[in-house]
């Protein structure tokens, strides 16, 4: 079987042999029921593959879906001029790269279509090309394109270029409606939907179809595509790593399913991961190595954000489509980049429940943010995190406490904040990545526990302190009897005192007494 792993051009799938997941239907519904779409997915999910299958369906090449869905659906097969604009490449880093970009697309059609001396501007040679290449074919214009927000992202720790971003950018995609007569179909596709001073702030024609239920599935790979096109695929793969065909589906979803786009959605697989999984015939971290989400890790530490919230923080829905800048809220930008996804939905309330999507994308967020608050060194990390497995697992208290103050004692600590959110979210992050489950402020009947670590057979109770005795610490786990929260638990418990150390920002001691 050929995997289609980077393939972006439907006609090269098509004619070289590659598996094609069919999605024709929900593309023939997409277009014979509306003209002005936007489509907010995150990178690798398949967007470039959704618009090039379009342009080649607006340009009647009946001959490519043969066998597809469409063919039986479609019976005109109309061929319409397609202008399709790819902002994928580029840096982005200046206004010259954009308009670069955008005079390469330019020229290219006004060779197709023809040009005034008189248009000048952007906005005057797409007006011009779009009338022109109506007048010429007689079919109104199908207007594609792909990553319309790639430029804003690039330069969102700039507000100022970012700004000019936004202005060329929104004087271009003005043509939509200014020039909506001359128009059959346009989708514009992204990562995220920007708010202020919005490219879109004009365009109300457009309809956002990002988490309608009745598209949720038009990129990506459902459990039932995944099964019908790849189950001997799934065999083999079980073959190589001397599993059962049942554990590896079940590693499979633990692994790369869980994407929700729409309340109640079935969920959905990402596609690159999944099918690099399946070439590959190894389970690993495919789609995270892609591309580091350094301007989200921006915005988590200009914040000092509570990185509990992460899977705690609802939102409605017109907060969850839009973004700003760094100055936003982390939350959205982490849905719309494919960090977290819909979890459960508040029909009172119209609020959404985020989380992680699942296992690959939470361990893999966790490795990227832990140099944030240790030492940056992806060796001595992986290191100290399996001797915490280890020692964890063991019991051993003194051995995991030992260790977590060697790890923390190499940290570079240039993130300023609050002390004890700073802790607590570096033993949050360490203890995620480790598989445990880790409660922080933990509610009991006295009080909050800062930390709460919990594996089959053992639980520690972890109270931190700052410029203050560990023995105080442990202390005020006694006397509010925080151990009473698990009296009725069978597992061993360990009460553990902590002093962190406000100068150093480090834990000069710590104290440990088992109950």
């Amino acid at each position: 079987m050929l995997y289609p792993i980077g393939i972006q051009f439907f006609e090269d799938l098509r004619t070289e042999g590659f598996v094609y997941v069919d999605k024709t239907a929900r593309m023939y519904e997409l277009t014979s029921t509306g003209k002005f779409y936007f489509l907010s997915r995150p990178r690798r999910f398949g967007k470039s593959l959704l618009l090039s299958t379009l342009k080649v369906y607006f340009e009647g090449r009946k001959d490519l879906f043969k066998g597809l869905a469409i063919e039986q659906l479609e019976h005109e097969w109309k061929q319409y001029p397609v202008l399709y604009l790819d902002l994928n490449s580029g840096e982005y880093d200046s206004m010259e790269s954009l308009d670069e970009i955008l005079n390469l697309a330019l020229l290219k059609w006004e060779n197709e279509f023809g040009s005034f001396e008189a248009e000048k501007s952007p906005v005057a040679r797409v007006t011009g090309i779009i009338e022109r290449a109506y007048k010429k074919t007689g079919q109104k214009v199908v207007i594609l394109v792909d990553e319309y927000d790639k430029p804003i992202l690039n330069a969102i720790d700039n507000e100022e270029l970012q700004g000019k971003f936004r202005r060329r950018l929104k004087s271009v995609y003005s043509v939509l409606k200014t020039q909506g007569n001359y128009i059959r179909f346009a989708l514009l596709t992204g990562v995220s939907k920007f708010s202020h001073l919005s490219v879109f702030s004009d365009l109300n024609n457009l309809e956002d179809i990002t988490l309608k239920q009745q598209y949720a599935d038009i990129c990506g790979i459902s459990e039932k595509e995944l099964h019908n096109y790849f189950n001997d695929s799934i065999k083999e793969l079980a073959n190589a790593n001397s599993m059962t065909y049942d554990e590896a589906c079940v590693k499979l979803e633990k692994l790369y399913d869980g994407y929700h786009f729409a309340p109640n959605s079935p969920g959905m697989y990402n596609p690159f991961s999944l099918l690099n999984t399946l070439k590959s015939k190894e389970f690993d971290n495919y789609w995270y190595r892609t591309g580091t989400p350094s301007f989200l890790v921006k915005m988590l530490r200009t914040k000092d954000y509570d990185l509990r919230n992460l899977q705690l923080d609802r939102l409605p829905a017109k907060v969850l489509s839009q973004v700003d800048s760094l100055k936003s809220s982390a939350i959205p930008l982490l849905y719309q980049s494919g960090y977290l996804t819909i979890k459960s939905y508040d029909e009172d309330f119209k609020l959404y429940q985020l989380g992680f999507p699942n296992r690959e994308v939470e361990e893999s967020f966790m490795q990227s943010l832990l140099p944030l608050y240790t030492s940056g060194d992806e060796s001595d990390s992986t290191l100290y995190l399996s001797r915490f497995v280890e020692y964890v697992k063991a019991g051993n208290a003194d051995g995991f406490m030992s260790s977590l103050k060697a790890f923390l004692d190499g940290g570079k600590y240039a993130l300023a904040g609050e002390l004890e959110k700073y802790f607590q979210n570096t033993m949050y992050l360490i203890f995620s990545l480790m598989g445990f489950h880790v409660d922080v402020e933990y509610m009991t009947s006295d009080g909050r526990i800062d930390i709460v670590l919990k594996t089959k057979e053992y639980i520690y109770v972890m109270e931190l302190k700052v410029d203050a005795p560990a023995e105080k610490a442990l202390a005020q786990i006694d006397s509010k009897e925080y151990e009473l929260a698990f009296s009725s638990d069978e597992r061993k418990l360990y009460k553990i005192g902590v002093s962190f150390s406000s100068k150093t920002r480090r834990i000069s001691e710590y104290k440990i007494s088992p109950l």
